[in-house]
């Protein structure tokens, strides 16, 4: 949004012509529509979700008034367009198409929110506050549901769990709890960057959604977290070369540590707490090492791969071994194809690196890309124990990463000296050969 009322005294606000105004207008406007629409990417309980029908017509109504792609995101969509289309060869596999048009249009259209985020970020990145703001508001709201639901805090509340785990607004606790780590890792961030007055403000819904990972017991998001958090921290030790503020982040990582300790401790306590704890933090389930579980079937199906270079058509692996893939790089292979595969693991190694490049500059829209970032890496790293393909925020977090890439792209080019203009006339054949000798 335009900074006019922060520039101009409030008696000269009225003064402004009809046209300023209808532009802080649309730009309150847009700005809500995107508030909204990350809001709504914490209640996902079936598919189509609100977020994604709200979304298709966000994008729609954005792109008819000049939704802008940066060219330094333009391979952010190739390579997702490209892995859909190795998803529609895969769908030419199937004798019974059953529900895959449905999945495959999901697929394509969450490609479609990361460019969305990435182009709307790179054109106005004081957006990046406002997403992270509304991220924060829904991870907490969907962690209050879900904690509700773990303890029965009302009768129906258990709607928002599922095998005794918290679920929040989700389908699965598998999913809702590495949805809520990267707005925890944007508060972890505040905590020990920001003002000691605001700790309070900051530490409240920081220990709700750090409750909401915990409830969920799901061991991917307690890695998630753990992993996120301390990359976060070595960044930002490197990244300052003050002594004082490294020690800051010392004291301050020793202090969230002890903290977590002593939470756990009384939160073990409670009734069942402590039985589902033991069972969950086993890294080894009975379905992990069944003959047909979870690394038996992993085993088999880059065998098929092998054998089915097209894919074997979307969720069809899950059909014939009565478990889904629960590996990314497998979902690819099965799902969309050796094309889809390939497509996706250079988008991921694109994003790593790119974002790497740039992830400690010291720039307005940095802190965003940190937490993004870190928390991109904790995604992927547990894609390769579950499927990860239809995760909203895995999305979100690509499209505020691209953005970040569109922005430093820009602004390297605004620091590129002008070319110098042609000279008007001929010059002076003495002038020639002491200029080009």
């Amino acid at each position: 949004m335009s900074a006019v009322s922060h520039e101009l005294p409030p008696a000269a606000v009225n003064t402004l012509p009809p046209s300023a105004v209808n532009a802080k207008l649309i730009a309150l406007i847009a700005s809500g529509a995107v508030f909204l629409g990350v809001f709504l990417s914490g209640f996902v309980i079936d598919e189509p979700a609100p977020y994604d029908l709200y979304m298709v017509g966000l994008i729609a109504v954005w792109a008819l008034f000049g939704l802008r792609i940066s060219r330094a995101a333009v391979p952010l969509l190739v390579l997702l367009v490209t892995m859909n289309i190795g998803g529609m060869i895969s769908m030419t596999q199937m004798s019974d198409l059953a529900s895959t048009p449905l999945y495959l249009s999901v697929s394509l259209f969450l490609a479609f929110t990361a460019v969305f985020f990435a182009s709307v970020t790179a054109v106005q990145p004081s957006l990046y506050r406002l997403i992270f703001f509304a991220y924060v508001v829904s991870a907490v709201l969907t962690s209050l549901l879900g904690i509700a639901g773990y303890f029965h805090a009302f009768p129906g509340a258990e709607i928002f769990t599922k095998y005794d785990r918290a679920a929040g607004a989700f389908q699965d606790p598998n999913v809702f709890g590495p949805f809520l780590v990267l707005p925890g890792i944007y508060l972890l961030y505040l905590l020990l960057t920001g003002s000691i007055a605001r700790m309070p403000l900051l530490a409240v819904p920081l220990l709700i959604i750090t409750a909401g990972i915990f409830f969920s017991f799901s061991r991917g998001a307690w890695g998630m977290f753990a992993v996120s958090a301390i990359l976060l921290t070595g960044a930002l030790f490197l990244q300052s070369a003050s002594g004082k503020f490294r020690l800051r982040v010392v004291v301050m990582t020793i202090v969230a540590i002890a903290l977590l300790v002593i939470a756990m401790v009384v939160i073990l306590q409670l009734p069942g707490v402590s039985e589902m704890f033991s069972s969950r933090a086993q890294l080894e389930q009975s379905y992990d090492s069944a003959r047909l579980g979870r690394f038996a079937r992993y085993a088999i199906g880059f065998e098929m791969a092998l054998e089915h270079p097209f894919g074997i058509g979307p969720l069809v692996f899950g059909t014939i071994f009565g478990e889904d893939t629960h590996d990314i790089w497998l979902k690819m292979l099965m799902d969309y194809g050796w094309l889809g595969f390939v497509s996706f693991l250079a988008l991921t190694l694109w994003t790593i690196a790119a974002g790497f490049r740039i992830l400690l500059r010291d720039r307005p829209w940095q802190p965003y890309l940190l937490c993004a970032y870190v928390a991109f890496i904790g995604n992927i790293g547990l894609g390769t124990f579950i499927d990860i393909d239809h995760w909203r925020h895995l999305y979100l977090l690509l499209g505020l990463i691209w953005g970040a890439i569109a922005l430093e792209y820009r602004h390297q080019r605004q620091l590129r000296p002008a070319a110098l203009p042609a000279p008007a006339g001929p010059i002076p054949s003495g002038r020639k050969a002491a200029e080009f000798g």
